[in-house]
């Protein structure tokens, strides 16, 4: 099927739509939130919003992103605990502490930690 072979509003769609975003993170990179108080390490990227409706309407709408944007899964800590965190491109920073992430999972996914950042296991990759 060529583009010219698309339906009037689907080729209307296909050149409307906003561009995707490039993730500017990767697997192994140590994060930390732009607002919140806690930091981890990317395990997986989705390059668009990909979790559930309910999790998204969760979020107060003066501070809920754009869906059409990378989010991360991290193995997260702050003072308190570990936790796994869902977080949207524009809420991330890297982390330049070059301190490790102190999470009971991280050993399972990653070799280790070198130049600020996580190593992932072979067996994990594809």
């Amino acid at each position: 099927m060529q583009f010219s072979d698309l339906p009037e509003p689907a080729a209307r769609a296909a050149v409307s739509a906003p561009p995707i975003a490039h993730a500017r993170f990767s697997i192994g990179d140590v994060v930390r939130h732009r607002v919140f108080d806690f930091r981890g390490v990317i395990f997986d990227v989705d390059p668009v919003f990909a979790n559930s409706d309910e999790w998204y309407d969760a979020i107060p709408a003066a501070i809920r992103p754009s869906k059409d944007q990378p989010f991360y899964h991290l193995l997260a800590e702050n003072a308190e605990s570990s936790y796994v965190a869902y977080v949207s491109q524009q809420n991330l920073l890297v982390d330049d502490s070059d301190e490790p992430v102190d999470h009971p999972a991280i050993s399972g996914l990653f070799r280790g930690f070198e130049d600020g950042r996580y190593a992932l296991k072979h067996e994990h990759r594809h």
